[in-house]
């Protein structure tokens, strides 16, 4: 067994919180960092360029391709649950969608044990992170490494077909969802930098490769954290077929997203006894939350057919693949530069609901995530679903070995709540489709088909035809020391362990609205002012909207017109 040497902080998985960890820890020249990526470099095309982005999320190179057991409510479906294992981690396999999440979120964050998490703390550290190409006030930040725009600036009149006919439908426009006003219909932002995706290896960890105090370490599985009684000394960790360890002088730092930082902290015998015991694996201390809480957003695509000839449908063809990227390898622009969700919509589903829980992405294409036309001919789609499920799941291992995965279950659909808010989702759509906006392009449902109407139809749909949107989280949740089933502190210390903590998405204490790529860099800005004891950013005296008349209305408006 080697050893590597010792390190002030070691960091576990080069992913979206630890690439940003990397940069902010190594800004202290005394600090020695260690970086540890069990999966390789990130520098293949199909990653680089933003329209190509369901092909690194297909390959076994870029994607720990886990899947869950059968899912009880999801007709026993097995699902898919891609998780980044190259520099940049799932954001170099993601959509690029930014999306921070509504202020109520975070606020909901503190109310639940989270002390020091409300928005007023976290919006500054957005802040911090962003290069917004609209500009900087109180709300966006415009020096930050992280770059946000439109992509395109939704050319295809597609986009603004639907943003229109959301306004037809009496919903609220919004000129910026991250800003002051997340409800309403307007553009999509995305993480691309001049024409290439800014994953966080590209605009976090490259700049700073070259500091001699840090140290980036890939293809190396991690086993374990090392541990000296309760206090967490090091990371063993496989490489090249042979076990090293790395001891580190101050900290441990789990990165390794929802489902590994939580695996890897069961296999060091930080967990649930009963798991531990019947895995085999030495109780260290019996933390019962770790590995439970689990949330993720399902999506369904509701696809159309489209009356003219200008959907991305008639470009699928390789031939025309072939001239989107030729024109994005030589100029960095044209359709390979955008990931094509330039439009969308929060709203809430019903009077009563404070702030958005419904999400739009939508696409001027009818297509899988494979990539793949779903149809001959032409199309257009939205993608939708419920963004704060009441379902919780949980993830556990069933032995010591490190390669093995661990088990995923979602419980997708376990709260008849959760299945009552897609049969929402469905028809609020289906009345926004159809509204005078669409007319030039509307011509026809594709799925989920117009004899999808009935309770137990729509139901029955979902169940077979719902997908993740690709948002594990809260399997390390964040609380109060003395909740029992917190498994972090608000310093991100773990509960009982000296010398480790855990920075990702699976710390957030419930999902936020909407993409969490964004609100997991925000975690890792925070996070690493904590670790090095610097006084945090100043809170945020900024307010957001919210409808005056939420308990009473769904929208602000009246519908044009429905479907009856």
């Amino acid at each position: 067994m080697g050893a590597l040497g010792n390190f002030d902080y070691i960091v576990v998985g080069a992913g979206s919180a630890g690439c940003v960890l990397a940069n902010r820890l190594s800004e202290e020249t005394e600090n020695r960092i260690l970086l540890i990526e069990a999966g390789g470099s990130d520098r293949s095309i199909f990653i680089q360029m933003p329209t190509a982005f369901s092909i690194p999320m297909n390959m076994k190179r870029y994607n720990w391709g886990f899947e869950t057991e059968p899912e009880p409510f999801m007709d026993g479906r097995h699902m898919n649950c891609p998780r980044g294992k190259a520099l940049g981690g799932s954001s170099s396999i993601n959509g690029m969608v930014y999306v921070r999440g509504h202020a109520c979120d975070f606020n909901e964050w503190e109310e639940a044990g989270a002390r020091g998490w409300g928005y007023r703390h976290c919006l500054p550290y957005f802040r911090r992170a962003e290069a917004w190409k609209g500009g900087a006030d109180k709300y966006r930040g415009d020096d930050g490494p992280l770059t946000v725009n439109n992509g395109n600036e939704m050319r295809n009149p597609l986009y603004r077909a639907f943003l229109l006919a959301g306004a037809e439908a009496g919903y609220m426009e919004t000129a910026d969802y991250n800003g002051y006003q997340q409800e309403g219909f307007g553009p999509l932002h995305m993480t691309v930098r001049e024409g290439v995706r800014a994953s966080t290896s590209n605009v976090y960890l490259k700049p700073v490769r070259g500091r001699p105090n840090l140290q980036v370490v890939t293809h190396a599985l991690s086993e374990r954290v090392v541990m000296d009684g309760r206090r967490a000394v090091g990371v063993a960790y496989q490489r090249g077929g042979e076990s090293h360890v790395a001891h580190a002088r101050c900290e441990v730092i789990l990165a390794a997203g929802s489902i590994g930082s939580p695996t890897i902290l069961q296999l060091s015998g930080i967990g649930p006894g009963d798991v531990l015991r019947a895995a085999g694996v030495g109780v260290v201390h019996d933390l019962p939350g770790v590995g439970t809480n689990l949330q993720d957003h399902l999506e369904v695509y509701f696809q159309f057919h489209c009356a003219q000839s200008i959907t991305l449908n008639g470009k699928l063809n390789p031939f025309n693949k072939f001239l989107i990227g030729a024109r994005w390898f030589f100029f960095k622009d044209g359709l390979g530069a955008t990931n094509h969700f330039e439009s969308g919509a929060f709203i809430r589903s019903a009077a009563g609901v404070k702030w958005p829980d419904i999400q739009y992405h939508f696409l001027p294409a009818a297509m899988r995530y494979d990539g793949r036309a779903a149809f001959s001919g032409h199309g257009f789609q939205v993608h939708v679903g419920p963004n704060k499920p009441k379902s919780r799941g949980r993830l556990w291992i069933t032995g010591p070995d490190p390669a093995a995965k661990p088990k995923v279950l979602f419980n997708y659909l376990e709260h008849e709540d959760d299945r009552a808010a897609f049969r929402t989702c469905i028809r609020l759509t289906r009345e926004i489709m159809v509204q005078p906006a669409m007319d030039p392009f509307y011509a026809g449902e594709i799925q989920p088909g117009e004899d999808v109407i009935s309770d137990d139809a729509i139901d029955a749909w979902i169940r077979a035809n719902a997908e993740s949107a690709y948002h594990p989280s809260c399997t390390c949740r964040m609380g109060a020391a003395d909740d029992p089933m917190a498994t972090i502190d608000p310093d991100c210390r773990v509960i009982g362990i000296e010398g480790l903590r855990v920075v990702d998405s699976s710390i957030f204490p419930t999902i936020t609205n909407g993409n969490l790529n964004g609100p997991t860099i925000m975690v890792a800005e925070k996070a690493a002012d904590i670790i090095m004891g610097k006084q945090p950013l100043a809170p945020s005296n900024a307010t957001v909207w919210i409808d005056p008349e939420w308990q009473t209305r769904q929208r602000p408006g009246t519908p044009m017109r429905t479907l009856g």
